[in-house]
C-alpha cells in the first residue's frame, strides 16, 4: 500500500499549486465577469477539484505510516503557510477583489472568499496550538516493535511527556529550559543515533558515568545485580516458552522478556500467532550453559558523560545500545507516560485492545 500513498502524495503537489493559483487569482475574475450569473467551471479544473481531497488524503495517510516523518516540522511548515496565505490575502489579494468588485459597482461581499484564504484561516489557530501542545507539552507516539514487551505491545499508542527532560525548540532541538533528568529505569523516546530522523523508545539502563553487564539476561550496574524475580513462563501464540520477570529498576517495578540461549529466537510460522511480519519466537534452552546467551556483554559497558544507556525489556529481541552504543542527552525526546489507545488489526478478538487504555507506563 504504500508504494500507492507515496505516488498519491506526490499528486497532491501540483493539484495543490494548481487549485491555489486558480482559487487565489483566476476563480474571482471569473466570478466577477459573470455576475449576475454564475460562472462556469472548466471541466479539467472540476477535475481537480475533485482529486484534491483524495490525494490530500493520501498525502496525510503517507504521513502517518512514515516512522521519519517528523510532525513538528509538518506543523510548523503548515502553520507559517497559514500564516503566509492569510496575511498575502488580507493586505494584497483582499484589497485587489475590493478594487475589482468596487469598479463593477458592487460590494467585496459579492466576491467569495477563497476556499484557500478559509482553510488557511481555519487551519492556523488550530495547527498553531497542536504544535505548542506536541512541541512542548504532550507527543503522542506509536510502539512499532516488540522490543518493549511486555511492558508496551506493538500497536500501544501512547502519551510522551516532553517537559520531563527539559523544554525544547521545534526543528532545532535547542534545549531552552532544563526541566529534569533521566533517572534509571525512565522509558523513554529518543532519536535513533545511527539514524536521528527515528524515534525509538527503551528504557534508561545506564545513566553518565555507570558501568553496566549483561549476564543471562540480568542487569549488573557499578558491580550490582539489579534485583530480579522469575515469575514462571510467557507464552501468547508469538512467544513460546519464554522466561517472564519482575524487575525492580531504580523507583520503576517491571517486567522483563527473556530466553536463556546461545542460539536465536526464531520458530517457524505458528497457526497460534495471527501476525504476519514480526513472525514467532520460541525460547529453547536446551543448549543454555554450554555458552554464553546470545545478547549478553563481553565486558562493562561504560556510559559517557552526558550519554545514556538505553535497553528493551524483551532482552533477547531487541536492537539497543548493546549493539548500537549510547544515546546523547540532546537526542532525548521525553519520558513515556501513559498508553491512550491499543490498536492492531491482527489482534485475536478485535483490533482494539481496551484493557490497555488508560495503563500508566512502568
Amino acid at each position: 500500500m504504500t508504494p500507492y500513498l507515496t505516488l498519491i502524495a506526490w499528486l497532491a503537489l501540483p493539484l495543490v499549486l494548481i487549485a491555489v493559483v486558480d482559487d487565489w487569482f483566476l476563480r474571482p475574475q471569473r466570478r466577477l465577469a459573470a455576475l449576475p450569473g454564475e460562472a462556469a467551471e472548466p471541466g479539467w479544473l472540476r477535475a481537480v477539484y475533485a482529486l484534491l481531497p483524495v490525494a490530500i488524503v493520501g498525502a496525510v495517510l503517507r504521513l502517518l505510516v512514515s516512522e521519519e516523518v517528523d510532525f513538528n516540522v509538518v506543523l510548523v511548515g503548515v502553520t507559517a503557510v497559514s500564516a503566509v496565505v492569510w496575511a498575502l490575502d488580507r493586505w494584497w489579494l483582499e484589497p485587489r477583489r475590493r478594487r475589482a468588485a468596487g469598479d463593477l459597482g458592487l460590494g467585496l461581499e459579492t466576491v467569495p472568499v477563497p476556499v484557500t484564504v478559509d482553510y488557511a484561516r481555519s487551519f492556523l489557530p488550530v495547527a498553531a496550538l497542536v504544535l505548542v501542545i506536541r512541541a512542548f507539552l504532550f507527543e503522542p507516539f506509536r510502539i512499532p516493535s516488540d522490543s518493549m514487551m511486555p511492558t508496551l505491545l506493538d500497536g500501544d499508542f501512547i502519551l510522551v511527556n516532553k517537559w520531563a527532560y527539559g523544554l525544547r525548540l521545534p526543528i532545532s532541538d535547542t534545549k531552552v529550559l532544563q526541566a529534569g533528568e533521566p533517572a534509571r529505569g525512565d522509558v523513554v523516546v529518543f532519536h535513533y543515533p545511527p539514524k536521528p530522523s527515528v524515534n525509538y523508545i527503551k528504557r534508561v539502563v545506564g545513566l553518565p558515568g555507570d558501568r553496566v553487564q549483561v549476564h543471562d539476561d540480568q542487569l549488573i550496574i557499578n558491580g550490582q545485580p539489579v534485583p530480579l524475580v522469575e515469575q514462571g513462563r510467557y507464552n501468547d501464540g508469538c512467544y513460546l516458552n519464554m522466561r517472564i520477570a519482575t524487575e525492580q529498576l531504580g523507583n520503576h517495578r517491571h517486567q522483563t522478556l527473556s530466553c536463556r540461549t546461545p542460539g536465536g529466537l526464531w520458530a517457524p510460522p505458528m497457526a497460534s500467532c495471527p501476525r504476519r511480519l514480526q513472525g514467532s519466537y520460541q525460547c529453547d534452552e536446551r543448549d543454555a550453559g554450554f555458552a554464553p546467551d546470545m545478547n549478553d556483554t563481553v565486558q562493562d559497558l561504560v556510559v559517557p558523560a552526558g550519554q545514556y544507556l538505553m535497553i528493551g525489556d524483551n532482552r533477547d529481541n531487541s536492537s539497543d545500545g548493546r549493539f548500537w552504543g549510547f544515546v546523547p542527552e540532546d537526542h532525548l525526546v521525553g519520558r513515556a507516560t501513559v498508553i491512550w489507545l491499543h490498536w492492531n488489526w491482527h489482534r485475536a478478538g478485535g483490533p482494539l485492545g481496551w484493557g490497555r487504555m488508560g495503563t500508566r507506563v512502568q
